[in-house]
């Protein structure tokens, strides 16, 4: 009975003082100060700024920009958390990365959270229901932004590829087409709808304003059909 209780308790010390340690190890790491993840928040000082100014006042238009742009940074920190969240906890799961900047991770977000909540209301106390529509605003304005640096760098980007491969390069080689054929190709010796002149298309070159002649009538060369009595007028 003994010699079994000898490795139980072994066992049972092991691990406790392992778990021990961890704990106030832990502890001991949250407690100490650590370096932010965001550093510094320049948008939000900037709108606090604008909104302590009295004298003069700050215009409601410059206020709501300030605003807006405030939430553009907070949309993209949001993205940023989302993105490096998994990551970061599997490399801590590993033990690759120490507790110090999933700590710092895990304040951000809550930092963040506050920072919604507060832009919110900020919009609310301007317009009544904007709260919740000034962050999908902030996304369509970063969309924009990125799409608008794209066509910015398009000239330079073609002085790129000009310099690369010793030639001119137009613009479509920067952005490729995509050509979808909702049909089958039409056959070679048939007629496309476009080579067939529609009947709008004859009323509006003037083809179709005169009614068509008798049967008798025989077309000049310039479209204009002539009787026979006509010619033999003109013959005598």
């Amino acid at each position: 009975m003994a010699s079994v209780l000898v490795p139980v308790a072994y066992v049972i010390i092991v691990f406790g003082s392992l778990f021990l340690f961890s704990y106030f190890y832990r502890k001991r790491a949250a407690s100490q100060p650590f370096e932010p993840y965001f550093p510094t928040h320049p948008d939000r000082n900037a709108y606090v700024t604008l909104l302590q100014k009295t004298d003069p006042p700050t215009p409601d238009v410059v206020l709501k920009a300030a605003l807006v742009r405030r939430a553009m940074t907070d949309v993209q920190r949001v993205m940023r958390i989302r993105e490096d969240k998994p990551a970061l906890q599997n490399l801590l799961q590993k033990g690759s990365i120490g507790d110090e900047l999933w700590n710092s991770l895990l304040a951000a977000e809550k930092e963040l959270e506050a920072e919604i909540v507060e832009v919110m209301a900020e919009a609310n106390s301007f317009v009544e229901g904007w709260g919740p529509v000034i962050f999908q605003t902030a996304n369509e304005m970063i969309v924009n932004e990125k799409m608008r640096a794209i066509f910015e760098r398009t000239a330079e980007k073609k002085a790129e590829l000009e310099v690369k491969y010793g030639r001119k390069a137009h613009l479509h080689t920067l952005a490729p087409q995509i050509n979808v054929t909702l049909g089958p190709p039409p056959a070679p010796n048939t007629p496309s709808a476009s080579a067939v002149p529609s009947p709008a298309s004859k009323i509006v070159n003037g083809s179709s304003a005169q009614s068509p002649a008798g049967p008798g009538s025989t077309p000049s060369s310039d479209g204009e059909s002539r009787s026979p009595s006509k010619a033999n007028k003109k013959r005598k």
